[in-house]
């Protein structure tokens, strides 16, 4: 049985997991939430725990036997006994299918949207519209599933359920209405049920009420949270009274030439509607591209069209592979990792194209990609959002007039060819 300590902010969902699963299991978890015993944003920082734990997020979690995680799946599932993971081998396939689905297709929507209404994230209205319809696609492959079904995997709680309802639980409680959540009955049902068990009320408090009206971005409360840090460069003389008139000389900003560059202009307060605003546009036609490499076929039309009109000047190539392949179980996974990724970086979409393939098989595989993007550098550099990702991959710009260039590019965007010897298996396009 395990036993440790868990690191943690108050109320972190993510940490909610172990600690769901320590009460079906018996782990014995000591919580250090607060002074003295942890100080988020310090003591998180300091070298000690930095060693133990060197990316300095939390839930972090320090075991009597020696094991130090830093994932907070990893550590539901250390914490977890057998009767969570799945009774038998296809069972715990499933959970795991369950939680790499709860990562990539529920958290990165759900907090897209809910993060503005916590006064976390600025808002932007195109984002929130999508993430709302990611969210509905999600719970509806949940309330089908759950149709025949009283829980996610066989006849009891399972990982799967708490991981699940834990990346909901933002959902449910801030924004999901009675009207939104209206016709997905079966994942309701079964949410209520997990909610009202011992085990989760032990964690997330007794009688969890669900929205009763859908919580909308609070721009007061997101200059409160964020004011200070977003104007470090002027002098400390925020307070409540001049937030309104300290606004007014930031507004001529978007009198940019590139505010034609997103479909959501009536935001303007935004601090960088368009991470690539400040690059040239040049003449390569990004969507005109995508519109033919998705309707005409790929080696006889697409790539030349691309190699005739591709604006080197304004646009780069490169070559990205992920850098922990031995954490790579099923190739499913793998595909969620990446879909996950293309997700998060919807605000590149406009100015990016890429091709992302696994190779290998189950236990033994391989991520690496081809992008084509506005700029000479990182895209991901431009802006905060970009980078959730992007430090797990290598990233090798590529010369566009090389002959080894061309075969990449060649290869990757038709998903055929030698590959150096690697084994196809899957690929997704980010268009």
């Amino acid at each position: 049985m395990a036993e440790g300590t868990l690191y943690t902010f108050p109320e972190n969902f993510r940490a909610y997991k172990a600690l769901i699963a320590a009460q079906y299991s018996g782990a014995k978890i000591k919580v250090a939430s607060s002074p003295p015993d942890f100080v988020y944003g310090e003591t998180n920082k300091q070298a000690d725990f930095l060693k133990k734990f060197p990316l300095g997020k939390v839930p972090a979690f320090e075991g009597k036997d020696g094991v130090n995680l830093f994932q907070s799946n990893a550590i539901a599932y250390h914490v977890s006994n057998n009767d969570l993971h799945g009774k038998t081998h296809t069972d715990a396939v499933l959970v795991q299918q369950w939680i790499e689905f709860a990562e990539n297709e529920i958290l990165p929507a759900a907090l897209t949207w809910v993060f503005p209404c916590m006064g976390i994230m600025q808002f932007n209205k195109l984002n929130t519209d999508r993430a709302k319809e990611d969210v509905k696609v999600a719970l509806g492959v949940l309330n089908q599933h759950l149709l025949t079904r009283t829980y996610l995997v066989g006849e009891r709680i399972t990982l799967a359920d708490i991981c699940v309802a834990c990346n909901l639980l933002s959902l449910y409680k801030l924004v999901l209405d009675p009207e939104f959540r209206g016709p997905f009955q079966n994942v309701n049902r079964w949410f209520t049920t997990l909610v009202n068990q011992p085990q989760f009320e032990a964690v997330i408090g007794k009688n969890f009420t669900l929205a009763e009206k859908m919580a909308q971005f609070d721009a007061k409360k997101f200059e409160e949270l964020n004011g200070t840090k977003k104007k470090d460069s002027k002098p400390k003389k925020e307070t409540v009274t001049p937030k309104k008139e300290e606004k007014k000389p930031e507004t001529p900003k978007p009198a940019k030439p590139a505010a034609d560059e997103e479909d959501d202009d009536e935001f303007s307060d935004r601090p960088s509607k368009d991470p690539f605003s400040q690059l040239p546009k040049g003449k390569f036609d990004m969507e005109a591209w995508k519109r033919t490499y998705s309707n005409s076929d790929t080696l006889t039309v697409a790539l030349p069209y691309f190699w005739e009109n591709l604006d080197t000047e304004n646009y780069s190539l490169w070559y990205c592979e992920y850098k922990y392949p031995e954490e790579l179980k099923l190739i499913f996974m793998s595909c969620n990792l990446i879909s996950g990724m293309f997700q998060r970086l919807d605000r590149m979409r406009k100015n990016a194209f890429g091709s992302m393939i696994v190779f290998g098989e189950n236990n033994n595989s391989t991520i690496s990609g081809v992008w084509c993007w506005r700029g000479q550098e990182l895209a991901f550099t431009l802006s905060e959002d970009l980078q959730i990702d992007y430090e797990s991959y290598s990233w090798k710009k590529l010369e566009p007039n090389s002959d080894k260039t061309k075969k990449l590019v060649k290869e990757y965007f038709a998903w055929e060819g030698d590959f150096d010897g690697k084994k196809f298996s899957q690929g997704k396009i980010y268009k």
